[in-house]
């Protein structure tokens, strides 16, 4: 590839299909998240995986601490990226934090984007007087400090919770992606995604959203993808899944795959 940015952020494009199909993967994984539904979507696509640039599988000399101090600086690297493959057309998935990317990346080039579809997406993460995002500031910090303390110790304790199910796999994948990000790079960006709010923006998204959402969820209220399907510009959808988790790529794959081919053909 030959593109400084695409090696330093491992990118990969595999499928045989027409139509692109870009994954981007949440806080704490890494693109290995989305091997259990890639098999469902190479005959049909061409899929551009990458991993953003806070994830443990990238080197950490690339992450630029005074850079990536909001989220604007990870939509240049997704746009950079498409842009170097040549790509002006695609539908893009993300996941967590990637869904908020996607959706900053589609006001600034909608163009690009034929359809946006957000898994376990949140525009704010902080309650705000009538707004519910799931967590008070309080204990916003306390999990900081908690990252600070003993990142082994948060991370034992958090990953289960945020997988939800009772799937070890699932428990062990995450974990392992987790502890493979280095403790002070993890706090950053954790503290960038705890102080981002994209409500005002919402608005200015033209592009079609199907937004999916688990119906028990650590770290996004059932609410807020109701709250994405009212306050998104285009023609929105949600999707409830009955299951558990902030994670249904790694702990119910089959199951989303089944709900990302449904989006897809709308």
């Amino acid at each position: 590839m030959g593109h400084p940015l695409l090696e330093a952020l491992n990118v990969r494009v595999v499928g045989s299909g027409e139509k692109v199909l870009v994954l981007a993967h949440g806080f704490g994984t890494d693109q290995s998240a989305w091997n259990r539904i890639l098999p469902y979507f190479l005959r049909d696509h061409r899929v551009v995986l990458y991993d953003l640039v806070c994830a443990g599988s990238v080197n950490p000399d690339y992450f630029d601490f005074r850079r990536y101090t909001s989220l604007d600086a990870y939509v240049d690297d997704l746009l950079r990226i498409l842009d170097a493959l040549g790509i002006d057309r695609c539908v893009y998935v993300g996941h967590s934090v990637s869904a908020m990317i996607g959706i900053l990346a589609s006001i600034r080039r909608p163009e690009l984007f034929s359809k946006l579809i957000l898994i376990g997406a949140s525009p704010r993460f902080l309650n705000d007087k009538d707004y519910h995002g799931g967590f008070e500031l309080g204990e916003i910090e306390k999990v900081f400090s908690a990252m600070e303390d003993n990142y082994k110790a948060w991370v034992s304790g958090y990953a289960p919770l945020a997988v939800g199910a009772d799937v070890p796999a699932a428990v062990r994948e995450f974990s392992r992606t987790l502890f493979n990000m280095r403790p002070d790079i993890t706090l950053f960006v954790s503290r960038t995604v705890f102080n981002s709010d994209l409500r005002e923006v919402l608005g200015l998204v033209k592009v079609p959203c199907f937004i999916i959402q688990t119906a028990k969820d650590v770290s996004v209220p059932e609410s807020v993808a109701v709250y994405l399907e009212n306050h998104l510009g285009g023609r929105n959808k949600v999707e409830m899944l009955n299951i558990e988790g902030h994670l249904p790529h790694l702990s119910a794959p089959a199951l989303l795959a089944q709900v990302l081919r449904r989006a897809l053909s709308r």
